[in-house]
């Protein structure tokens, strides 16, 4: 097996119908037009997304291993590096907690600190 074939996203966002509905899920393109009638969530779900990325919406649902190894056979290639998905919009929620929480805690500990200060002086100041 040779090197998987590499998509541009302007040519996924060419197959955007119900009769040729490719998608991205995990920097991977999916043709999905055969399945699309046998989705279990029905064909809505998928045409909201063709033609583009669907890696979020596509976990959010939560489907099973069975699902994510079915998807397999619907791998036609891999999107173009520079139309990855994670450089514009999508980070794992173990990613997205993480940098959150590390970001988060310097103002989280700067306004408890402050509501600490305030509470404090504001007792002191009306126990006179």
């Amino acid at each position: 097996m040779g090197e998987p074939k590499v998509i541009s996203l302007k040519e996924v966002k060419k197959h955007n119908q119900k009769d040729d509905c490719w998608l991205v899920i995990h920097d991977k393109v999916y043709d999905v037009t055969k399945f699309i009638e046998e989705h279990p969530g029905g064909e809505d779900v998928i045409l909201e997304q063709v033609g583009g990325y669907a890696t979020e919406p596509f976990e959010d649902v939560g489907h099973s291993d069975a699902a994510h190894e079915q998807l397999d056979k619907y791998c036609i290639g891999v999107i173009a590096h520079e139309d990855k998905e994670s450089k514009y919009k999508f980070t794992t929620s173990f990613s997205r907690t993480r940098e959150t929480s590390a970001a988060g805690w310097p103002t989280i500990a700067a306004v408890a600190a402050s509501l600490l200060t305030v509470g404090t002086l504001f007792i002191k100041y009306f126990r006179r």
